[in-house]
């Protein structure tokens, strides 16, 4: 198959997987890849139960029944991937913006995929420095950023080196999920209000995902723009 006959394969599985486990699939799901890196943009998905959750104001409970749930989707994916672009999954991550009702997930592939896709444009010193100047008013300035285009309308940005020690300390006993909750809350309400990323794209941003690896001490986050 070709890449983009691949790629719609993997969108319609997952669709397919996520109507499996949730009772209801997306309005629609998007497959994209890049060298190392293969994003999967969800958007109109929202399930019967997590209607009834959201109209109650519990969006804490989704994020932990999403959490739950969208690891075994994850695996799956992960051997779907491997066979269907020949790349094995060397990590993965995911985030879900129940207002925007939209979600990402997020796959680092071992094998490079050169696939000729257009890419944002913007200054990416002033990116990074913003990108320092938010992260530091919620947690500390990244001991490394590093930027991968994906297409014209996708980016992703890596931090290394994100914790204090008071998060490591609450990792180490076992406070993962308390402190993933917390940073999800924190970090996205800075970056969604305080951040001046539209003006940096030239366009507006529909989306701000951001997932960790705390064992790892990294983040990966995907900003989605409005593709004109």
């Amino acid at each position: 198959m070709q890449i983009q006959d691949q790629l719609s394969y993997i969108s319609g599985y997952t669709s397919k997987l996520l109507r499996q486990k949730f009772g209801r699939g997306p309005q629609s799901c998007q497959a994209t890849v890049n060298q190392n890196h293969l994003v999967i943009y969800i958007r109109g998905f929202l399930s019967p139960m997590e209607e009834v959750l959201l109209s109650q104001g519990k969006n804490d409970m989704i994020d932990l029944i999403r959490i739950a749930i969208i690891k075994s989707v994850l695996e799956e994916l992960k051997g779907v991937i491997q066979v269907t672009i020949q790349s094995e999954v060397c990590d993965f991550y995911h985030d879900w913006n129940i207002p925007n009702n939209s979600g990402i997930l997020m796959f680092v592939l071992n094998n490079p995929i050169n696939q000729e896709n257009e890419h944002i444009q913007l200054d990416t010193n002033v990116f990074e420095a913003e990108i320092s100047r938010l992260s530091a008013l919620v947690q500390k300035i990244p001991d490394r950023i590093i930027l991968y285009p994906i297409s014209r309308q996708i980016l992703l940005v890596e931090r290394k080196g994100i914790l204090v020690p008071i998060e490591k300390a609450l990792i180490a006993k076992g406070f993962d999920e308390e402190l993933r909750l917390a940073k999800d809350e924190l970090e996205k309400k800075y970056f969604h209000r305080e951040g001046r990323f539209d003006e940096m794209f030239k366009q507006s941003v529909v989306d701000i995902f951001i997932d960790w690896n705390l064992k790892e001490d990294k983040s990966l986050m995907g900003f989605i723009i409005h593709n004109r």
